[in-house]
Protein backbone atom coordinates (compact mmCIF):
# COMPACT_ATOMS: atom_id res chain seq x y z
CA UNK A 1 0.00 0.00 0.00
CA UNK A 2 1.43 2.83 -1.25
CA UNK A 3 1.70 6.42 0.99
CA UNK A 4 0.19 9.66 0.56
CA UNK A 5 -0.15 12.82 1.53
CA UNK A 6 1.20 13.63 5.25
CA UNK A 7 1.74 10.05 5.46
CA UNK A 8 4.42 10.67 2.43
CA UNK A 9 5.62 13.94 3.38
CA UNK A 10 6.29 12.03 6.66
CA UNK A 11 8.18 9.04 5.44
CA UNK A 12 10.29 11.26 2.87
CA UNK A 13 11.21 13.65 5.92
CA UNK A 14 12.80 10.52 7.95
CA UNK A 15 14.47 9.57 5.23
CA UNK A 16 16.40 12.86 5.09
CA UNK A 17 17.87 13.04 8.50
CA UNK A 18 21.62 13.05 8.44
CA UNK A 19 23.21 10.03 9.39
CA UNK A 20 24.76 10.49 12.82
CA UNK A 21 28.95 10.31 13.15
CA UNK A 22 29.63 7.15 14.73
CA UNK A 23 31.78 9.21 17.24
CA UNK A 24 28.52 11.14 17.98
CA UNK A 25 26.89 7.80 19.20
CA UNK A 26 28.53 6.85 22.89
CA UNK A 27 27.89 3.72 24.34
CA UNK A 28 28.76 4.46 27.71
CA UNK A 29 24.91 5.53 29.04
CA UNK A 30 24.52 8.16 26.28
CA UNK A 31 20.69 9.43 26.31
CA UNK A 32 21.35 11.16 23.26
CA UNK A 33 18.57 10.20 20.56
CA UNK A 34 20.14 9.08 16.84
CA UNK A 35 20.10 11.92 14.20
CA UNK A 36 19.60 14.44 16.91
CA UNK A 37 22.74 17.56 16.28
CA UNK A 38 24.87 17.75 19.68
CA UNK A 39 27.92 20.27 21.36
CA UNK A 40 31.13 19.50 22.36
CA UNK A 41 32.21 20.95 25.58
CA UNK A 42 35.71 22.18 26.03
CA UNK A 43 37.73 18.88 26.69
CA UNK A 44 36.43 17.50 23.46
CA UNK A 45 33.92 15.29 24.70
CA UNK A 46 30.57 14.78 22.60
CA UNK A 47 27.40 16.54 24.99
CA UNK A 48 24.02 15.92 23.64
CA UNK A 49 21.74 18.13 22.77
CA UNK A 50 18.51 18.28 24.40
CA UNK A 51 15.56 16.14 23.45
CA UNK A 52 13.08 17.70 21.77
CA UNK A 53 9.55 17.43 23.15
CA UNK A 54 6.83 16.03 21.04
CA UNK A 55 3.92 18.76 20.46
CA UNK A 56 1.09 18.17 18.83
CA UNK A 57 -1.11 20.54 17.19
CA UNK A 58 -4.68 20.92 17.93
CA UNK A 59 -5.42 21.90 13.80
CA UNK A 60 -4.27 18.10 12.62
CA UNK A 61 -6.70 16.67 15.53
CA UNK A 62 -3.56 15.40 17.95
CA UNK A 63 -1.38 13.60 15.30
CA UNK A 64 2.82 14.39 14.89
CA UNK A 65 4.32 15.87 12.13
CA UNK A 66 8.23 13.90 11.43
CA UNK A 67 9.73 16.70 12.55
CA UNK A 68 7.66 16.46 15.94
CA UNK A 69 8.25 13.44 16.08
CA UNK A 70 11.27 11.92 18.87
CA UNK A 71 13.43 8.88 18.40
CA UNK A 72 13.13 6.73 21.80
CA UNK A 73 15.49 7.25 24.33
CA UNK A 74 18.57 4.90 23.80
CA UNK A 75 19.09 4.16 27.42
CA UNK A 76 15.21 2.96 27.82
CA UNK A 77 15.60 0.72 25.00
CA UNK A 78 18.92 -1.03 26.23
CA UNK A 79 17.48 -1.17 29.48
CA UNK A 80 14.09 -2.94 28.09
CA UNK A 81 15.97 -5.08 25.88
CA UNK A 82 18.45 -6.13 28.79
CA UNK A 83 15.79 -6.69 30.88
CA UNK A 84 13.84 -8.94 28.48
CA UNK A 85 17.11 -10.55 27.48
CA UNK A 86 17.66 -11.35 31.52
CA UNK A 87 13.87 -12.70 31.46
CA UNK A 88 14.93 -15.54 29.03
CA UNK A 89 18.31 -16.10 30.30
CA UNK A 90 16.34 -16.65 33.14
CA UNK A 91 13.79 -18.96 31.75
CA UNK A 92 16.61 -20.99 29.77
CA UNK A 93 18.76 -21.10 32.45
CA UNK A 94 15.55 -22.26 34.85
CA UNK A 95 14.63 -24.90 32.45
CA UNK A 96 18.24 -26.17 32.35
CA UNK A 97 18.10 -25.87 35.98
CA UNK A 98 14.98 -28.07 35.86
CA UNK A 99 16.51 -30.87 33.25
CA UNK A 100 19.49 -31.11 35.44
CA UNK A 101 17.62 -32.01 38.71
CA UNK A 102 14.94 -34.03 36.51
CA UNK A 103 18.24 -36.09 35.52
CA UNK A 104 19.58 -36.02 39.04
CA UNK A 105 16.08 -37.90 40.42
CA UNK A 106 16.51 -40.06 37.39
CA UNK A 107 20.09 -40.89 38.88
CA UNK A 108 19.56 -41.33 42.55
CA UNK A 109 15.95 -43.56 41.17
CA UNK A 110 18.27 -45.83 38.93
CA UNK A 111 21.13 -46.02 42.08
CA UNK A 112 18.02 -46.74 44.31
CA UNK A 113 17.37 -49.87 41.97
CA UNK A 114 21.07 -51.05 40.94
CA UNK A 115 21.29 -51.18 44.80
CA UNK A 116 18.23 -53.20 44.95
CA UNK A 117 19.70 -55.90 42.34
CA UNK A 118 22.85 -55.59 44.27
CA UNK A 119 20.79 -56.80 47.50
CA UNK A 120 19.22 -59.32 45.35
CA UNK A 121 22.19 -60.70 43.47
CA UNK A 122 23.77 -60.55 47.11
CA UNK A 123 21.11 -63.22 48.11
CA UNK A 124 20.71 -65.41 45.26
CA UNK A 125 24.48 -66.00 45.60
CA UNK A 126 24.32 -66.39 49.14
CA UNK A 127 21.31 -68.96 48.66
CA UNK A 128 23.19 -70.71 45.47
CA UNK A 129 26.34 -71.55 48.20
CA UNK A 130 23.84 -73.01 50.18
CA UNK A 131 22.46 -74.98 47.72
CA UNK A 132 25.68 -76.26 46.68
CA UNK A 133 26.91 -77.09 50.32
CA UNK A 134 23.91 -79.08 50.73
CA UNK A 135 24.18 -80.64 47.58
CA UNK A 136 27.97 -81.13 48.76
CA UNK A 137 26.81 -83.11 51.96
CA UNK A 138 24.24 -84.93 49.51
CA UNK A 139 26.69 -86.30 47.44
CA UNK A 140 27.59 -89.33 49.03
CA UNK A 141 24.19 -90.51 49.30
CA UNK A 142 23.76 -89.87 45.80
CA UNK A 143 27.22 -91.25 44.97
CA UNK A 144 25.39 -94.24 46.74
CA UNK A 145 22.21 -94.17 45.00
CA UNK A 146 23.92 -94.61 41.56
CA UNK A 147 25.71 -97.39 42.92
CA UNK A 148 22.56 -98.99 44.07
CA UNK A 149 21.16 -98.50 40.33
CA UNK A 150 24.24 -100.02 38.52
CA UNK A 151 23.64 -102.99 41.03
CA UNK A 152 20.12 -103.00 40.30
CA UNK A 153 20.71 -103.29 36.53
CA UNK A 154 22.90 -105.86 36.34
CA UNK A 155 20.64 -107.97 38.95
CA UNK A 156 17.98 -107.31 36.22
CA UNK A 157 20.14 -108.74 33.42
CA UNK A 158 21.12 -111.87 35.66
CA UNK A 159 17.35 -112.27 36.34
CA UNK A 160 16.63 -112.10 32.67
CA UNK A 161 19.20 -114.97 31.98
CA UNK A 162 18.29 -117.24 34.79
CA UNK A 163 14.59 -116.71 33.07
CA UNK A 164 15.27 -117.90 29.55
CA UNK A 165 17.84 -120.34 31.23
CA UNK A 166 15.27 -122.10 33.01
CA UNK A 167 12.61 -121.79 30.57
CA UNK A 168 15.62 -123.54 28.20
CA UNK A 169 15.53 -126.22 30.81
CA UNK A 170 11.72 -126.13 31.45
CA UNK A 171 11.78 -127.38 27.71
CA UNK A 172 15.02 -129.99 27.92
CA UNK A 173 12.70 -131.51 30.57
CA UNK A 174 9.44 -131.62 29.03
CA UNK A 175 11.49 -133.05 25.80
CA UNK A 176 12.73 -136.01 28.24
CA UNK A 177 9.66 -136.71 30.00
CA UNK A 178 7.73 -137.44 26.53
CA UNK A 179 10.27 -139.90 25.67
Amino acid sequence: MAATGEEAAAMDSISRVPPVHPTVLSLGGSSEPRGEPSETAADGQVVPAAPKKPTTSSSDGGVETAEEAVEPDINELCTDMFDKMAVFLQGELTGTCEDYRLLENMNKLTSLKYMEMKDISINISRNLQDLNLKYASLQPYLDQINQIEEQVSSLEQAAYKLDTYSKKLEAKFKKLEKR
